[in-house]
């Protein structure tokens, strides 16, 4: 997670919050260093703040999208007229929270946007490694890739896009094999990955299912 935040002690309690969450982050103090963070590094959010020294966070916004960065993006901040709203939304975030602001309310907030990127994400982690689901490559940590094909590719995708969910054979079934009628298919499926990547990329849940392992 990036934050872009010029209060110094509200920025280090979000950074302190969101890490207790599980969460790795990023603090930029102000407008150009987020730009510079956003456009080099990958993040699962974004949370800016709209009065920024340098270049203000809906400025930041702007220029992050028109170099497609697509990143979900929450607007925190004290301006909260509907212009206010309009403006960030307009500039390209996916939500805008005025302060001051209940924390269980931000962290849901946060939660949705994050859940938004994994759907929509076309690069997924796997441990120390990477699932490019476009491409139908993995890309292991030695650097080497390994190419899946399209059934291995949306199970392993099915997977990573949950990474703590036990997945069971039937629903695996219906999401990745759609027509399939035995849910043996699955098992045949998880057998081709592990062959491929390592025994540990699928973890075994007896008497419920399959969840992802790492490379």
């Amino acid at each position: 997670m990036l934050i872009v935040e010029d209060d110094r002690e509200l920025g280090h309690m979000l950074v302190d919050l969101f890490t207790e969450q599980g969460y790795s982050v990023d603090l930029a103090m102000e407008g150009q260093r987020g730009l510079h963070l956003g456009l080099s590094r990958p993040y699962d959010a974004l949370i800016v703040d709209r009065g920024l020294p340098a270049l203000d966070g809906i400025d930041l916004l702007r220029r992050l999208r028109r170099q497609a960065v697509t990143t979900p993006a929450l607007v925190l901040t004290a301006f909260g007229s509907l212009a206010d709203r309009v403006a960030g939304l307009d500039a390209g975030a996916e939500d805008y929270l005025v302060k001051p602001f209940e924390i269980e309310e931000l962290l849901a907030r946060v939660r949705a946007l994050h859940r938004r990127n994994i759907d929509q994400a076309t690069l997924l982690p796997l441990g120390s490694g990477w699932l490019d689901s476009e491409s139908q490559i993995v890309r292991l940590p030695s650097g080497e890739q390994v190419a899946l094909s399209g059934q291995e590719c949306r199970l392993l995708s099915a997977l990573a896009a949950r990474p703590t969910q036990v997945h069971t054979r039937t629903s695996l079934r219906q999401r990745v094999f759609d027509g399939a009628e035995k849910e043996s298919i699955v098992d045949t499926y998880v057998y081709y990955l592990r062959n491929k990547l390592g025994a540990g990329v699928v973890c075994t849940v007896r008497g419920v299912g399959y969840r992802l392992g790492a490379l």
